[in-house]
């Protein structure tokens, strides 16, 4: 009958203690969240939602289906659509978030679609692989975490055997079944201590003779308290601060990896809309120099144009055609990379929406000014020989963020997310300190092992069953002691922590002087992109202006092809540069919020703009 108990007893272990690997998977997301919100708190004043799983319904995914465009296999799709190999633990996984992708509307599969800036950014943040992986870093940190905090928790084991003997050595041979369980409990504490403890468990059962069994019951326990080397909680949770401080420095990282970003999409977004308007008007000026070489044909048929400039205009007409291709294929190459940086096939038909362009001209204008010179507006008289007074550029009449240097660069001090990593590490470089600094040491530590019953095996199987009783145990309580006679290693590991420490504040030192060179260095591009803008708009009237005056002159023959041809190409150049000079600014603007550390970037990937009152 106890022989029957103990593999009930046995089968029902070995039933409750398995889990399934689904469930194995949820409880590491269940714990990382726990660990991820709480980093969130500490690192960044809020909890955000966060998840590393995929969304169901990507763009690139969408594009991919409903424009039919060329895969390479199942992995262009994703990881739900890999075809699963032979004892795949999941069916059902990887699985992607159950929820659709509202960013863009349906649209016909033969038409492309366009993206605003801001589907653009929440697009990124969806498909992007950089993107994606940087939130997989965060997930692995807490992971590293809880391993780390599992070495606090009470750790469980259990070993059930079952050895079937037959001794042959006497003249009557036996044979036995011992049956074995053990079952084992350790606990490291903060303090160093380390407490183990046994429970074993024997039934030894004769198959021969008389089917003579017996139980064996044992239990021991042991406990190490160190006293001087590796004792002290500093020291015995050195690896689980660590793994803290890491989740917190890689949260900041992804935050400012956030901002980063955005402003790299945005960046990139009004770059191919540059490209783009540098199109348009290398196809206006393509067209009128069209013109130009027709006009010039009709003069020189009445005799009034020399074949000379005939042929002066048709050659600037195929140079115009020549620039009109190129600026078409930069145009496309710069939209093809554009895409990759936002996760979606370079094959698919993906184009931007152009009135951005107009909407940042417009918001420019109202915030800086046009500077644009009226038809009747003529340059004042000014003797030759007046002296010159140059106007220097003043940031008084610029946009909002062209602040006092001296403000921005306190407020990136305050705010740069990296920096703040940079000068954790100088902490943890001082911790590393102490730590080596205890490792040179003398050990000494407290020991205690207490043991109680009896072991049961085939040769004992007549014994009566075996009882714990304290009361006969057998106990123990030494002192241990490691002389510090060679501590090389340890040695040389203390001065190189002295060297590392020295290493991570120069790092501080490095960033923070970087730091403050890149918010100068972004006043100075805005303060450079808003005089260019500025100067460009006067420059596209004027060159207008002459356009037309040279036509008419021409047509009266006051003026050359040539004076017609160089005015077209100053408008061009004009043109380019104003558009340059636009979403240089708006470009400088982003940039120098993300060097201050100031632009926000919430979970969809949108930004929120630094309001420049809080600093006032």
């Amino acid at each position: 009958m106890r022989f029957k108990g103990l593999i009930i007893l046995v089968v029902a272990v070995i039933a409750v203690s398995g889990c399934a690997p689904s469930d194995y998977r949820k409880d590491a997301d269940q714990v990382v969240a726990g660990h991820i919100d709480a980093g969130q708190a500490e690192a960044l004043g809020q909890t955000e939602p966060f998840t590393i799983q995929t969304p169901a319904d990507t763009l690139r995914r969408r594009l991919l289906a409903l424009q039919d465009l060329p895969i390479s296999g199942p992995a262009s799709y994703g990881t739900d659509a890999l075809n699963k190999p032979e004892h795949w633990p999941e069916a059902d996984q990887p699985a992607r978030l159950p929820e659709g992708n509202t960013l863009v509307p349906p649209w016909p599969a033969d038409q492309p679609v366009t993206l605003t800036l801001l589907e653009a950014l929440q697009i990124g943040a969806r498909n992007s692989r950089e993107y994606q992986a940087q939130k997989e870093d965060v997930f692995r940190a807490a992971l590293d975490l809880d391993l780390q905090i599992d070495d606090f928790r009470n750790t469980y084991t259990g070993l059930l055997e079952s050895l079937l003997s037959h001794d042959r050595g006497d003249d009557t041979p036996t044979t036995g079944l011992q049956n074995t369980g053990t079952f084992s409990l350790s606990r490291q504490f903060e303090s160093g201590a380390i407490l183990t403890g046994r429970l074993i468990v024997d039934l030894a059962k004769l198959l021969s003779s008389d089917g003579q069994s017996s139980i064996g019951l044992a239990a021991d326990a042991s406990v190490t308290i160190p006293l001087l080397r590796g004792a002290g909680r500093h020291i015995v949770r050195e690896p689980l601060t660590q793994a803290e401080r890491s989740l917190i420095y890689q949260i900041w990282r992804f935050a400012r990896f956030k901002r980063t970003f955005a402003v790299q999409v945005a960046r990139d977004y009004l770059r191919v809309l540059q490209n783009l308007d540098t199109v348009e008007n290398a196809q206006g000026n393509y067209e009128r120099l069209i013109i130009s070489a027709r006009r010039a044909r009709r003069l020189a048929d009445a005799q009034r144009l020399s074949n000379l400039q005939v042929d002066q205009a048709r050659q600037d007409e195929l140079s115009a055609r020549d620039n009109w291709i190129s600026a078409q294929q930069n145009y496309e190459a710069s939209l093809d990379s554009f895409k990759i940086s936002l996760g979606l096939p370079t094959d698919a038909k993906v184009i931007l929406d152009h009135s951005e362009l107009q909407r940042l001209a417009d918001a420019s204008r109202k915030r800086l000014g046009s500077h644009e010179p009226t038809q009747q507006a003529k340059p004042e008289a000014v003797p030759f020989d007046a002296p010159i007074v140059l106007d220097e550029p003043s940031r008084e009449d610029g946009g909002p963020y062209e602040m006092d240097p001296v403000e921005a660069i306190k407020l990136a001090l305050d705010h740069r997310l990296d920096l703040r990593v940079s000068e954790g590490r100088v902490y943890d470089a001082q911790r590393a300190v102490v730590v080596a600094a205890d490792a040179l040491q003398m050990g000494l530590a407290l020991t205690g092992t207490a043991s109680a019953g009896e072991r049961r095996s085939i040769g004992s199987a007549g014994s009566d069953d075996a009882r714990l009783l304290p009361g006969r145990g057998f106990y123990t309580a030494g002192l241990e002691v490691d002389l510090p006679w060679e501590r090389t290693a340890e040695r040389n590991i203390y001065r190189d922590s002295y060297i590392n420490l020295e290493r991570a504040t120069r790092n501080v030192q490095e960033l923070e002087d970087s730091v403050k060179f890149d918010v100068r260095d972004g006043l100075r591009s805005l303060l450079e992109a808003r005089q260019s803008y500025q100067i460009n708009a006067m420059a596209v009237q004027l060159a207008e202006r002459r356009v037309e005056s040279t036509k008419l002159f021409l047509q009266a023959g006051r003026s050359e092809i040539r004076d017609v041809l160089e005015a077209e190409s100053a408008l061009l150049n004009a043109q380019n540069r104003l558009t340059a000079a636009l979403v240089n600014y708006r470009v400088s603007e982003l940039e120098l919020q993300r060097d201050m550390g100031v632009l926000q970037v919430d979970p969809k990937g949108l930004w929120r703009e630094y309001d420049v009152t809080q600093s006032n």
